[in-house]
């Protein structure tokens, strides 16, 4: 059992690389998706994870699998579907969801749309559902460079964060951080979903994302506990993702948030803070 648990890690460099990779997504993706998923803008990662794809997409036109030129472009178009989403929904009766989901849907079509121009359909999978077996330095680098940026940005709007989760009104009459603190934030999320993009494509970045923030939802209702349940957790996924991927020859990506999904699917029965199981057999009252 031991062979079968160590040996792909202890044998295979391209495994180690994609498990360091996996740890640096969880670092940076899980904190993301709690306060994602505290401020009710779960929905709003998956749209955004979609729109990164056009940038992205124009920088495999000009450069092909070019790292930089594919990193540079899934930036700008999400940083622009984020701010056109806003501006649609500020100037118009439109509500911000909507518009989302108006740009999300444009963006995936034409995401596909410019990678099939020029590419076959193994660069359209790649693009898709990402290369987790295939990093290099270079990504590690990123990865690594854009999980240590998220660590410390959130470390320094925690309060910041937490308040215009909780209390936003509270955070408007008493500073003036809550408009930067926003903008800061979706800057952050778009950052991890390129991220993600390179190793789980944009059809599952955001996976690593919410899957283990919700099922941490079920363990703690403490936001501190909750951020590093949720990296826990994204670590547990993604080493049992890659095991399932060597072991029964599955793709690895896919592989992973599968495993992320049956962790969630598990802290749905039996967590402590809210499971169903709980819920059904609630404890007894004190009595005086």
């Amino acid at each position: 059992m031991l062979d079968l648990l160590y040996t792909p890690f202890s044998e295979f460099e391209f495994i180690q690389r994609a498990l360091v990779g996996v740890i640096a997504i969880a670092l940076g993706g899980g904190p993301i998706g709690v306060f994602l998923m505290l401020r009710r803008m779960s929905l709003t990662g998956d749209a955004m994870a979609h729109a990164i794809l056009p940038g992205a997409a124009i920088g495999y036109l000009l450069a092909g699998l070019s790292l930089p030129a594919m990193t540079i472009g899934g930036l700008a178009a999400g940083v622009v579907v984020a701010m056109a989403a806003g501006l649609v929904s500020r100037f118009t009766s439109l509500k911000e969801d909507a518009s989302l989901a108006a740009f999300y849907l444009l963006s995936l079509a034409l995401g596909v749309t410019i990678v099939s121009l020029r590419g076959s359909n193994v660069d359209l999978l790649h693009v898709l559902f990402g290369t987790v077996l295939a990093l290099d330095d270079n990504t590690l680098l990123l990865l690594a460079s854009i999980s240590t940026l998220t660590v410390l940005a959130l470390a320094v709007l925690y309060r910041p964060l937490v308040l215009e989760c909780v209390d936003p009104i509270f955070l408007r009459s008493v500073s003036r951080a809550g408009t930067p603190t926003h903008l800061i934030f979706l800057g952050l999320v778009v950052m991890n979903l390129v991220g993600g993009f390179h190793a789980l494509g944009t059809l599952l970045a955001v996976g690593m994302m919410m899957l283990p923030a919700t099922a941490a939802r079920f363990w703690t209702s403490d936001i501190t506990m909750m951020m590093i349940v949720s990296i826990l957790i994204g670590i547990v996924s993604g080493i049992a993702g890659l095991l399932l991927s060597f072991h029964a020859e599955l793709p690895a990506g896919p592989a992973i948030i599968l495993s992320a999904g049956v962790v969630y699917v598990a802290s749905l029965l039996i967590g402590r803070e809210g499971g169903v199981l709980w819920l059904a057999w609630p404890g007894r009252h004190l009595e005086a």
